[in-house]
């Protein structure tokens, strides 16, 4: 069975994050591992208060996993503190792990930001250039590169610039866009459009993470990037398509859902 680690926050909700991650995994049929990060405590409503986890029990959680188990790709996620990013660093630069995803959790969907500069420059710096494929949303793309994204041509742009001062792969997630939800990934030089549908529903919560986590499976799967993009958001539409309305807010994606009694084969 092929291994996936996902290092990241945890959600108590359930909607995103590690748990998130790990819904994910289980329905990709692979090993998931995790290392926590930070532990919050949020539900569908927002997010009440976050503890951070120091950085030397981060880096034993990532080595013990990786010493003994091994991994075949790792999708990397919240990331708060730039001691938190310099011991993941520190911990994967000792193992040669095929596939790293990195989906940088910058900017919230309400438009607050998640690190100061200190710690973006870090995040940038640190492991961009380690990984294999980095998922910036629109806002988080604004923010790397300084420049308005309103259409796929600014998307382009964002994901070369991006590329040119980091060395990876970039998919610029379209979900914020007021036109459609295509994604645009650049890689090796190519750039792949994915069009994708705006289903109408409030219940999106976790879609980054569990994107992220869609692709890292199916690289460790053996699927090229592109091909891992295309199914891993074929799978995040079914599970909006099939989101749990649930909670007072804005309810998760239903990871699971192709044991949903009534789903239809062609669903998936």
């Amino acid at each position: 069975m092929k291994r996936v680690l996902t290092i990241a926050g945890s959600d108590s909700g359930g909607g995103a994050g590690i748990q998130a991650d790990i819904k994910t995994f289980c329905a990709h049929n692979v090993f998931g591992m995790s290392a926590i990060t930070a532990v919050t405590a949020q539900n569908t409503v927002g997010v009440s208060a976050i503890e951070d986890i120091s950085p030397w029990l981060i880096y034993l959680q990532i080595t013990s996993v990786l010493d003994d188990i091994g991994a075949d790709s790792i999708k990397i996620g919240m990331l708060s503190r730039t001691e938190t990013i310099t011991a993941v660093e520190n911990a994967i630069s000792r193992y040669s792990v095929p596939h790293i995803v990195l989906d940088p959790v910058m900017v919230s969907t309400s438009g607050s930001n998640l690190l100061n500069a200190d710690a973006r420059t870090a995040l940038c710096r640190r492991l961009f250039p380690l990984s294999s494929l980095v998922t910036p949303n629109i806002p988080e793309a604004e923010a790397l590169t300084g420049i308005k994204i309103a259409d796929l041509d600014n998307m382009e742009k964002a994901a070369k610039m991006i590329n040119s001062s980091f060395g990876c792969s970039v998919l610029v997630k379209g979900g914020h866009s007021v036109c459609d939800s295509s994604d645009l990934l650049l890689h090796l030089g190519k750039t792949h459009v994915f069009e994708g549908e705006r289903i109408d529903t409030k219940n999106t919560h976790g879609t980054g993470c569990t994107l992220s986590s869609a692709i890292a499976s199916n690289l460790a799967l053996g699927h090229g990037l592109a091909e891992s993009v295309r199914l891993a958001k074929e799978y995040v539409t079914c599970a909006i398509r099939h989101s749990l309305d649930i909670g007072k807010g804005c309810g998760p994606t239903n990871h699971m859902h192709a044991l949903c009694a009534g789903s239809k084969k062609e669903d998936f």
